[in-house]
């Protein structure tokens, strides 16, 4: 079970390799050739010596043009000892496999995407005699996919988008809208995406608003997250000495989820509405407010049909 940012923002690429050459193509205007097949490598690029390096994600790309590994590596934070590495992978393994490397570098902070954008240049200055140039994915560049019919185009990159804006202002969009393109596929692959976009979630808000979402699809309570969720519930509703149906549960947490999506937005809910929210049993009524709670502009809008 994946249970980092770091290795979900790597592992995405493992799940679907055609992804990352997606994204070097669309985000960052690489024209990198079309790859006929993928295969993972073995990321461990220790030598005899016991000096232990090991990348987060390596694959190898079979084009037209000739075979690319491709070093993926999940950069939550500026680290100048993991940047000093980033030349040697290269060499590394451009000396031992003898075909061409590519790293890609991804993260979730806009000033780490910067930082790990710049140039590495060893040897004298002006004139070095290697130069080392990420590609860099990160907020700056990868899409904010906002809406059901992109999500469902591309799922796989909608969970990348909700990986990487998880924690903006329009994460309650991104979220909703990865619902739907989470349903176009399979339950198993479809809940994989769900466990890494759960574990790159850092703010409580959209994390609780993601597992209320992922409680409603019934293909997630047979998934081990499913199961930690549950077990979370459980233990709160022991705390607050209250036992909750499963059914009474979706339909509290549907409410909530309405009240905290507009509540994050930045607009006030008066009582009156907040009461006639979670007062409310009917699943799908409370569907219609969820999805009117995105586009709003005051609290009392949820309840007008033109909203």
């Amino acid at each position: 079970m994946v249970s980092s940012s770091h290795e979900a923002l790597h592992r995405i690429f493992q799940k679907d390799p055609a992804l990352l050459t997606r994204t070097l193509q669309t985000v960052l205007r690489v024209p990198f050739p079309e790859p006929r097949e993928f295969a993972a490598m073995n990321v461990d690029l220790t030598e005899i010596e016991p000096v232990e390096r090991r990348v987060d994600t390596l694959l190898r790309a079979e084009t037209d043009e000739g075979t690319y590994l491709l070093v993926v590596e999940s950069q939550g934070k500026k680290d100048e000892d993991k940047r000093r590495s980033w030349p040697y992978y290269l060499s590394y393994l451009y000396a031992k496999y003898r075909c061409d490397p590519v790293l890609i570098v991804i993260t979730q902070s806009a000033a780490t995407a910067r930082w790990a954008g710049e140039p590495i240049h060893l040897g004298v200055r002006g004139c070095p005699s290697l130069t080392v140039r990420p590609l860099v994915l990160g907020p700056d560049n990868v899409p904010v996919i906002a809406d059901a019919g992109t999500a469902k185009l591309d799922p796989a990159l909608a969970a990348l988008s909700a990986m990487t804006h998880g924690r903006g202002v329009q994460a309650a969009a991104i979220l909703e809208s990865l619902v739907a393109g989470l349903k176009s596929l399979d339950a198993d692959s479809a809940a994989v995406f769900a466990q890494f976009v759960d574990s790159c979630l850092v703010d409580p808000q959209a994390r609780k608003l993601w597992r209320d979402l992922m409680t409603d699809m019934q293909y997630f309570w047979r998934h081990p997250l499913a199961e930690q969720t549950r077990e979370e519930g459980r233990e709160e509703g022991r705390e607050e000495g209250r036992e909750e149906g499963r059914e009474q549960g979706r339909i509290l947490g549907r409410a909530e989820m309405v009240i905290e999506v507009l509540e994050w937005r930045g607009i006030p809910v008066p009582d009156t509405v907040r009461e006639r929210v979670t007062s409310c049993t009917d699943r799908a009524q409370l569907k219609i407010w969820g999805e009117r709670a995105l586009h709003v502009t005051e609290a009392e809008d949820l309840f007008r049909a033109g909203a």
